[in-house]
């Protein structure tokens, strides 16, 4: 598993300012239903569901968000870049600018886990994640957490 199967180039976004949690949640939302065509409503209440299990402000100034979605076939995940950090609830307390959600279909075991520690590693390089803060292009992002992997194996 790869970030580029993942991941599509028009599930990556910077914003500005998410006044909020709850809304970064719904921008996620969002973005991912417009790049893989779920429903958004769907997709915030999931998230929002399994955020009240336990914050996934994993530090760093990282989040991974993750919620099961009825319908989806595969695991997919958006990207959005805060311009202004926000409160998560991370359990660093730092806040939160980097958030990588992921999307899994219901029936998903270990595909979901596995998405999810690899962007878990990928987020945990410090040099990556300077980069990403670095950068305010969508592309330039896109490309950077495609070929982040590629070098982390060589």
């Amino acid at each position: 598993m790869n970030v580029q199967k993942i991941l599509k180039p028009q599930a990556v976004k910077v914003v500005s300012a998410a006044i909020s949690k709850k809304r970064l949640m719904n921008d996620v939302a969002d973005l991912a239903a417009a790049a893989y065509g779920f429903d958004a409503g769907m997709a915030v209440d999931a998230l929002l569901e399994r955020e009240s299990l336990g914050p996934t402000g994993v530090g760093n100034g990282v989040a991974l968000p993750h919620a099961r979605i009825a319908g989806l076939d595969d695991v997919v995940g958006a990207f959005i870049l805060l311009e202004k950090p926000i409160s998560f609830e991370a359990v660093d307390r730092q806040p939160v600018d980097v958030v990588f959600a992921l999307f899994a279909p219901e029936e998903a075991g270990v595909e979901h886990l596995k998405a999810l520690a690899l962007v878990s590693r990928t987020l945990r390089d410090a040099g990556l994640c300077r980069k990403l803060r670095a950068n305010r292009d969508a592309p330039t992002i896109y490309t950077l957490l495609t070929e982040a992997q590629s070098a982390q194996a060589a």
